[in-house]
C-alpha cells in the first residue's frame, strides 16, 4: 500500500511538471506589458499569464529544498504563493525581469512553510534563528538526526555575542518532536507509560475529602451555641463566599461596625472555648 501511495505522489508531481512546461516562457517585451497591464487596469488575466509562465522556476527553486524531508508539492504550493506575492508588487518600470525580483519571494514562503512544519513547537522566531536553522541545512547533516555542534554553528552565524542566544536554538533543534506512544523498545511500553503522576494519588484525595466533611459538621455544631445574632455576623463575615467587611455587614444588619465587631469577637471567644485548637478552621473556611 505504501508503494502505491509513493508512486502516485511521484506521478502526481511529474504529471504535473509536465503540464507546467508545456506553458510557454513570455519574453521580456511580453512580461513588461502583461505587468503593465496588471498594475494599471487590475487585469487578473494578465496576472495569471505572469504566474503560471513562471511556474517551473518555483519547481526548480522548491527542489533546493528537499533534504527537508517535506512533500515537494507542498513546497511548491508555498513557493507558488511567493509568486503570487511577487507578481502583485512587481514593478515593470524597473526594467528587470519578474522571476529575478520574485526569487527572493519565493524562498520567503518556503522557508516559511518549513520553520512553521518543521517542529510542533517554533524552531525559527528570529531572523538570527532562521538564519542559523538554513545554514545549519546546508552545511551540517542535522537533516539526517545527526545533533548540531554547537561550535560550529556558532562560527557560521557571524553574529558576535550571540552565544547564548545559539547555544539556545541548538538545544532545540537537537530536542525533535516524537510521540509519547512510541514503544521505548520492541515490547508494549511507551514514553507515555515512564511519565510520572504529580497529582495526588486516590487515597490522599479521599483522606482529605474526609477531614473536610469532618471539619464543616464541628463548625456546623459549633455555630448552633451562638446567639441567633452572633452567628448572622460569623456566617457573613467568614461563610459568604467572599469575606465582607465589619462596615458592609453592620449596614446590612442595620447596626453599627462597633456592634459587629462586638458581635464577632464574642462569637469567636465562645468557638475558641468549643473548639479549642480547630478554632482555627474558622479562618481556612
Amino acid at each position: 500500500m505504501e508503494n502505491v501511495l509513493a508512486l502516485a505522489k511521484t506521478d502526481s508531481f511529474s504529471h504535473y511538471v509536465a503540464e507546467i512546461n508545456r506553458i510557454p516562457l513570455l519574453t521580456q517585451e511580453e512580461e513588461t506589458e502583461l505587468a503593465k497591464r496588471y498594475r494599471k487596469y487590475d487585469d487578473l488575466a494578465a496576472a495569471h499569464r505572469l504566474v503560471t509562465a513562471n511556474l517551473r522556476f518555483v519547481v526548480k527553486i522548491a527542489g533546493e529544498y528537499r533534504g527537508y524531508k517535506m512533500r515537494m508539492m507542498d513546497l511548491i504550493q508555498e513557493g507558488n504563493l511567493g509568486l503570487m506575492r511577487a507578481v502583485k508588487k512587481f514593478d515593470p518600470e524597473r526594467g528587470y525581469r519578474l522571476i529575478s525580483y520574485a526569487v527572493w519571494w519565493i524562498r520567503a514562503y518556503i522557508q516559511d512553510y518549513i520553520i512553521r512544519t518543521w517542529s510542533l513547537v517554533k524552531v525559527g522566531t528570529t531572523q538570527l534563528q532562521k538564519k542559523l536553522f538554513f545554514k545549519l541545512g546546508k552545511v551540517r547533516g542535522f537533516l539526517d538526526g545527526d545533533e548540531v555542534d554547537t561550535a560550529e554553528i556558532n562560527a557560521l552565524s557571524d553574529s558576535s555575542g550571540e552565544d547564548a542566544k545559539v547555544r539556545e536554538f541548538c538545544q532545540r533543534l537537537n530536542a525533535r518532536d516524537f510521540s509519547l506512544d512510541r514503544a521505548l523498545t520492541d515490547g508494549d511500553t511507551t514514553y507515555l507509560d515512564m511519565l510520572a503522576d504529580e497529582g495526588d494519588d486516590q487515597e490522599k484525595l479521599l483522606l482529605d475529602e474526609e477531614v473536610e466533611v469532618n471539619r464543616r459538621r464541628l463548625i456546623d455544631e459549633a455555630l448552633t451555641k451562638l446567639t441567633p445574632r452572633e452567628r448572622e455576623v460569623i456566617t457573613r463575615r467568614f461563610f459568604a463566599g467572599s469575606a465582607k467587611t465589619l462596615q458592609d455587614i453592620g449596614d446590612e444588619l442595620g447596626i453599627t461596625r462597633e456592634r459587629v465587631r462586638q458581635l464577632e469577637s464574642n462569637a469567636l471567644k465562645k468557638l475558641a472555648g468549643i473548639l479549642g485548637p480547630q478554632a482555627d478552621m474558622l479562618v481556612a473556611a
